[in-house]
């Protein structure tokens, strides 16, 4: 099946985040961190299905499907909960116009 993948780096936009930075480590000192359970809150109450949350790079990292079925995988700050990075793998017959406002967007076929 041929796949469409889309990453981004700046998701102001995305589940109400701040700006993402440059660099994908995060460096949140592990005191501030937030439970992981808010961050699967946070992502499932806009539709992604959550398949795991682990640590990266010191950030919390998901992986699971948005609701319309795509793929994805994104990085967030563990005590902010801000997005840094993201990368939907989108399916030969996905919308892409839910990811149209995406500040900063590289798509490659």
């Amino acid at each position: 099946m041929k796949y469409l993948s889309l990453s981004a780096t700046a998701l102001a936009l995305m589940l109400a985040a701040g700006s993402a930075h440059a660099d994908d480590d995060c460096h949140d000192a592990v005191a501030d961190w937030q439970p992981r359970e808010n961050l699967r809150q946070m992502v499932e109450q806009h539709g992604w299905q959550v398949h795991r949350i682990k640590v990266d790079d010191g950030c919390y990292e998901v992986k699971g499907r948005d609701r319309h079925g795509n793929r994805i995988e994104a990085k967030y700050a563990p005590a902010s909960l801000r997005i840094r990075s993201l990368e939907v793998e989108f399916s030969e017959n996905s919308d892409l116009s839910a990811y149209d406002d995406l500040p900063t967007a590289s798509r490659r076929h």
